[in-house]
């Protein structure tokens, strides 16, 4: 089959390749030259703008998937294909979007006859080796016409058809939500084991020992067992962790529909902690400590 990928980053140039060696032929899209060239030595077309791909694609229906951020550039590239596209064509969004940003998507699209899918992905950089986990969202139709392309993207068994428009997200959504919380849990315990009364345990080796017949074992545990193998203290790491939004829209869902989820909340709102050198909440505590029990307050150097 066919398909143009726009946006060939981390996500988009590693799918390009993943197809592209499954027998696909793909038309990448970047305005970084680099991002071309790597597409001309899979053995895929690379060009430089979105209105260039859509005339590089030859077989009908015209597929496009987005791997572009979420929000103002994903509608951009999703209105700009519409405007290259025919009825019976597809776009699909690859990116972390808002469940009811790719309904919106959905709904705007329809009457114009073009198909949109939500896909959520899962996979990271490993996805080009591993395969990508795909939660997609829309109508059978649509989904059936780009199957063949998922089911060379994905794993065995890691391709689903989630629902109707939308479900791919929300899927993918509430699938970051939880790893929030998996990820924080595993910082936490090794953190105790760093801070405990045997310092010099060997964090790596525990990560090995942990990934053979242990109840933790886990991906997130393998990758952890390689960061601990290339920086055992993690010293040229600083303790600051984004969030993509994901992890904000599933707590929001949870308040939505009267779902208690507080391990999830607590592992986004600590997110925002590490972003503070030195936390004003943290200094209000220390002083409140110290005018009711006397408790030491440190001075700042």
């Amino acid at each position: 089959m066919e398909i143009g990928i726009v946006g060939l980053g981390k996500m988009g140039g590693n799918m390009a390749e993943r197809l592209t060696k499954y027998g696909h032929r793909v038309v990448g899209s970047d305005p970084a030259s680099e991002a071309q060239d790597r597409m001309r030595s899979i053995g895929a077309v690379g060009v430089g703008s979105l209105k260039d791909l859509a005339g590089k694609l030859e077989q009908s229906p015209k597929i496009v998937w987005s791997m572009v951020p979420a929000g103002k550039i994903t509608d951009s590239v999703v209105n700009e294909a519409a405007d290259l596209l025919s009825p019976g064509d597809v776009i699909i969004d690859g990116g972390n979007s808002k469940y009811t940003d790719s309904v919106r998507r959905y709904n705007e699209l329809k009457p114009r006859g073009i198909h949109f899918l939500d896909a959520g992905t899962s996979g990271g950089i490993w996805g080009l080796t591993e395969g990508y986990c795909l939660m997609v969202g829309g109508d059978a139709e649509a989904f059936q016409k780009v199957e063949p392309l998922l089911k060379s993207l994905a794993p065995e068994n890691g391709l689903l058809h989630a629902g109707p428009s939308g479900a791919g997200h929300y899927t993918k959504m509430v699938h970051n939500g939880i790893e929030y919380a998996l990820m924080q849990s595993y910082a936490e315990g090794f953190e105790i084991l760093k801070s405990g009364p045997y310092p010099d345990i060997d964090l790596h080796a525990t990560c090995e020992l942990w990934r053979h017949g242990s109840v933790v074992r886990s991906w997130l545990l393998d990758l952890a067992a390689d960061a601990f193998s290339k920086d055992p203290n993690l010293d040229q790491i600083r303790g600051y962790v984004e969030d993509s939004g994901e992890g904000r829209w599933t707590v929001m869902e949870s308040i939505e529909h009267a779902v208690p989820a507080p391990v999830i909340a607590l592992s986004l709102y600590l997110r925002f902690r590490s972003r503070q050198d030195d936390s004003f909440s943290m200094k209000v505590l220390a002083a409140l400590r110290n005018e009711f029990g006397g408790h030491a307050t440190q001075k700042k150097s």
